[in-house]
């Protein structure tokens, strides 16, 4: 069986929405040039080359999030749990000098993340179906996450910049199992959590901006409903916006993001131009970074909280959406 690439022979990349999977991001294959058509070394596409990896979780009154990033230059490994009962957001961030502690694997399937220092220990690992979350940390911090059922992700690969493009693969509603502890306190995952993966990598633009929409949950007729909307990125006239129900994913049209960038409690409206799309949200709770430092840059803006509206199937039947626990986001990066 011969391994799917995402480089051609040539050099290139075939834009599009893929239905099948990578098996490996090649990207030193990749032809990267200057604006002025000069070839890049293969040390420059190595270091040219980002990854991230986020995957969170919605429970009975609790969200959790988790990234791991490697920008060549700095790594950043970041987790969190926001508690709507208590209105408490407990998170940790660690930032790592030339990414020496962060690991991410160039194979979307199968490759295993990582990213440790010290005490602290952040694991991604892929299976047949789905992924394994787990965190170990000072103050008697521990998670344990399993991600099942993810059989229809959306994979896309698309243009970014003059000549660069950055592969996504999401997925969204999928069923969780395990808990996490931190301290004394444990937030325990039942038949109702849902939760959301997202793999992406590529030669992006220097200076990238988004919205962003993530909402995994059950419906009040017991199936799943997974949601990822995004504007501002993967968007050279393609989408990486999907509905995913009972786990079949939809793609979706271009979305529309209502906000005050300034005004950080009030609410969110989102839309497709689809018409399928029309949610309000209301933050609870945020996670905000700021850095600044000459070659990186990074203003992260994001907020749990609850989404109500109507989403339309492609079916044409609208499913309403009543409370649902999910997140939003706006960030500016520098890369």
């Amino acid at each position: 069986m011969t391994t799917k690439k995402l480089i051609n022979d040539k050099g290139h990349i075939t834009p599009g929405v893929l239905s099948q999977p990578v098996d490996e991001i090649n990207y030193l294959d990749y032809d990267l040039r200057t604006v002025m058509d000069r070839p890049r070394s293969k040390l420059a596409r190595r270091w040219r080359f980002n990854q991230f990896q986020f995957v969170s979780a919605t429970g009975p009154g609790w969200v959790f999030g988790m990234a791991l990033v490697d920008l060549k230059l700095l790594g950043n490994g970041f987790f969190y749990l926001y508690d709507f009962a208590s209105g408490q957001m407990l998170e940790q961030s660690f930032m790592s000098p030339l990414a020496l502690s962060t690991r991410i694997e160039p194979y979307p399937e199968h490759g295993c993340a990582s990213f440790s220092k010290g005490e602290v220990s952040m694991r991604i690992r892929p299976f047949v179906g789905g992924r394994s979350i787990s965190v170990s940390a000072p103050g008697g911090i521990r998670v344990e996450l399993t991600l099942k059922e993810d059989n229809d992700p959306l994979r896309l690969v698309c243009p970014a910049g003059y000549n660069g493009w950055v592969f996504t693969r999401k997925s969204a509603g999928l069923p969780v199992e395990g808990e996490i502890r931190w301290g004394h306190r444990i937030w325990r995952c039942d038949e109702t959590t849902r939760g959301a993966i997202d793999w992406s990598c590529g030669f992006m633009r220097r200076e990238t901006a988004w919205s962003w929409a993530s909402l995994a949950g059950q419906l009040q007729d017991g199936r799943s409903l997974g949601l990822n909307l995004a504007a501002g990125v993967n968007e050279t006239g393609m989408t990486e916006n999907a509905l995913w129900l009972d786990g079949q994913c939809q793609k979706l049209g271009a979305a529309r993001f209502y906000f005050d960038r300034y005004h950080t409690g009030g609410d969110w409206r989102v839309t497709t131009e689809d018409g399928r799309v029309d949610l309000h949200f209301v933050p609870a709770g945020a996670r905000t970074e700021k850095l600044n430092a000459g070659m990186l840059a990074s203003n992260f803006r994001q907020y749990v909280g609850t989404f109500n509206g109507t989403i339309t199937g492609e079916d044409g039947n609208k499913i309403a959406v009543t409370g649902l626990q999910g997140l939003v986001e706006d960030h500016f990066a520098r890369w």
